[in-house]
């Protein structure tokens, strides 16, 4: 099955002249979403790492299960006031203007070896926070994991020098 199959253009969302990649008919296909968490746990399964982390939303839908049957822990990246503990914050630029993600102040323990998985990869605004937040704690991103890599982006330029890989590229 080619997974790109399973994503739909939907022009002008969320503005004018963006071509949005919506992966919900990927999510409603059984086939499809075994497949694309399975090819993104294959791309784990050989490394040494105690964490994923994942930011809302989308990244819990990927980085959970994955976590799950790799028996690892999960943390959640949320937008500001939706955790309930003392947290720490990072500022970012997206594609269409700017936000804030959290982490619990205890959430990754200084040495503690982290993999980010999202389900994009366009600007990389949202993943340099996550790894800005990390390193932060003192945590290591051993590896970044996408579903989705929009490539002429070139967000990717934003940490270059992390292992990332994704699964669908344009």
């Amino acid at each position: 099955m080619d997974l790109r199959d399973l994503i739909r253009d939907v022009v002008d969302f969320p503005e004018k002249g963006v071509v949005f990649k919506d992966i919900t008919p990927l999510l409603q296909s059984p086939e499809g979403l075994r497949q694309a968490i399975d090819r993104m746990q294959e791309g784990l399964e050989d490394l040494e790492f105690d964490l994923i982390v994942g930011p809302e939303s989308r990244g819990f839908l990927f980085g959970m299960p994955i976590a799950y049957n790799l028996n690892k822990g999960f943390i959640p990246v949320r937008k500001p006031e939706k955790l309930p503990y003392k947290t720490i914050s990072q500022d970012y630029d997206l594609e269409y203007g700017s936000s804030t993600i959290e982490l619990h102040i205890d959430a990754i323990k200084p040495g503690q070896k982290v993999v980010i998985v999202d389900d994009l990869l366009a600007t990389g605004g949202t993943t340099r926070a996550m790894i800005d937040l990390i390193e932060k704690m003192g945590g290591e991103v051993v590896k970044i994991e996408y579903l989705v890599e929009l490539e002429f982006l070139n967000g990717i330029d934003l940490f270059k020098e992390y292992n990332v890989s994704s699964l669908i590229k344009y």
